[in-house]
């Protein structure tokens, strides 16, 4: 169940009129969807249910959402945005 490293928060930045994801040393700032599947992560939702969820919200199939919320997760798990 993936969730926010320790140290990341995210917050909405009125400058740049978008949600950015603040970590240690560093700033990201992801698109709508991957704020999506990032909000999403916190500690009790399992990747299938994140699927699920995104799925539904933007009527897509749930194959097509996993892929990508995988990957993401994946990228961001390697940078230490997210562990599990």
């Amino acid at each position: 169940m993936p969730r926010l490293a320790r140290g990341v928060r995210t917050r909405f930045d009125p400058t740049r009129q978008k949600w950015i994801v603040l970590a240690p040393e560093r700033l990201f700032v992801p698109d709508e969807i991957a704020f999506e599947i990032i909000r999403r992560c916190d500690g009790t939702a399992t990747v299938g249910a994140i699927a699920d969820d995104l799925a539904a919200a933007f009527h897509e199939q749930r194959h097509v959402v996993l892929k990508d919320v995988t990957a993401l997760l994946s990228d961001l798990a390697e940078k230490g945005v997210v562990v599990t």
